[in-house]
């Protein structure tokens, strides 16, 4: 059982939540059932919440294989630490008007490390494994 990646996806998932709300409040008070009805501001919301979807689910199931295959405590802390911190500043640091800021950058490339060390790690410990 998966039990420090536990906590990080009780995080994540109460930041899904806050994410996926604003999307949701905006369109009942826009009267938007489905897409953005060409609104700026959902549609911003709505990235804000597909950006999360898209990257945590895999960053969660690939720290938790590490967390039943390596076991070493610390490391799954800090990926699952960098994952929420990294999700909080991106989520927060998404504008519409601007591709840059280093709240977003920190948050998307925060993601992509915590993605791909922890495929790499995964990839390295099933071959050390294959060669017993």
């Amino acid at each position: 059982m998966p039990v420090i990646t536990a906590i990080y996806a009780g995080l994540l998932g109460l930041m899904s939540i806050a994410v996926a709300s604003p999307a949701g409040m905006m369109r009942g008070r826009l009267n938007i059932s489905v897409g953005d009805g060409g609104n700026k501001d959902l549609l911003l919301a709505m990235r804000r919440h597909a950006n999360f979807v898209e990257w945590v689910p895999l960053a969660l199931v690939l720290i938790a294989l590490l967390e039943m295959n390596i076991a070493l405590k610390l490391p799954i802390h800090l990926l699952g630490g960098g994952l929420v911190v990294a999700r909080a500043f991106h989520a927060l640091s998404l504008r519409g008007d601007s591709m840059s800021g280093p709240g977003r950058t920190i948050g998307a490339m925060g993601t992509a490390i915590v993605v791909a060390i922890s495929s790499v790690w995964l990839i390295v410990a099933f071959f050390s494994r294959m060669m017993l």
